[in-house]
């Protein structure tokens, strides 16, 4: 007997089995039918489009390539030019600084030599022509003492020792 209810569990176990199988190969049939189905609309619809795509990439290839080198070439060509343009403003810079500094030495002599010749001016003209105005002065005032003098002595009037020094 118990090999029997052995027998009808072992039965039972493999008759479950085989309904599962049974249903996973329903299931993986189903799927591979939607895979299937599925493969060929990516066939039908983005394949055309990759192809078009492929096709212009190989049809634009040659000008983006070239597109590239004259961008290139572009470049090395403005980066020359640019080291040129810093030279020379380089150059105009350095050129204006030692003008500048010729400028101002020139105008540093030149105001030197204004001082020299106005203290020159001073010592030969000016210096000499005040000499000889205080002696012209003193002369003058010497004459009008006299001459003033004379006037009092012939009218009488003598004139105190105080207005003497005025």
């Amino acid at each position: 007997m118990e090999l029997t209810i052995f027998i009808a569990i072992t039965a039972s176990a493999l008759t479950l089995q085989a309904v599962v199988l049974g249903a996973m190969y329903i299931a993986m049939r189903k799927s591979s039918e939607r895979m299937e189905a599925l493969a060929a609309e990516v066939k039908t619809k983005i394949l055309p489009t990759a192809e078009t795509v492929q096709a212009m990439l190989v049809e634009l290839r040659p000008k983006i390539e070239n597109t590239v080198n004259n961008v290139s070439e572009t470049s090395a060509l403005v980066r020359g030019q640019m080291q040129r343009l810093d030279a020379t403003v380089n150059d105009a810079l350095d050129r204006s600084r030692l003008q500048i500094i010729r400028a101002d030495e020139l105008v540093s002599r030149t105001l030197d030599h204004v001082e020299e010749s106005t203290e020159t001016l001073h010592k030969t003209v000016i210096s000499p022509i005040r000499q000889i105005s205080g002696i012209i002065r003193g002369v003058s005032a010497g004459l009008e003492f006299f001459i003033a003098g004379k006037r009092r002595r012939n009218h009488g009037v003598t004139v105190p020792q105080d207005e003497m020094f005025i």
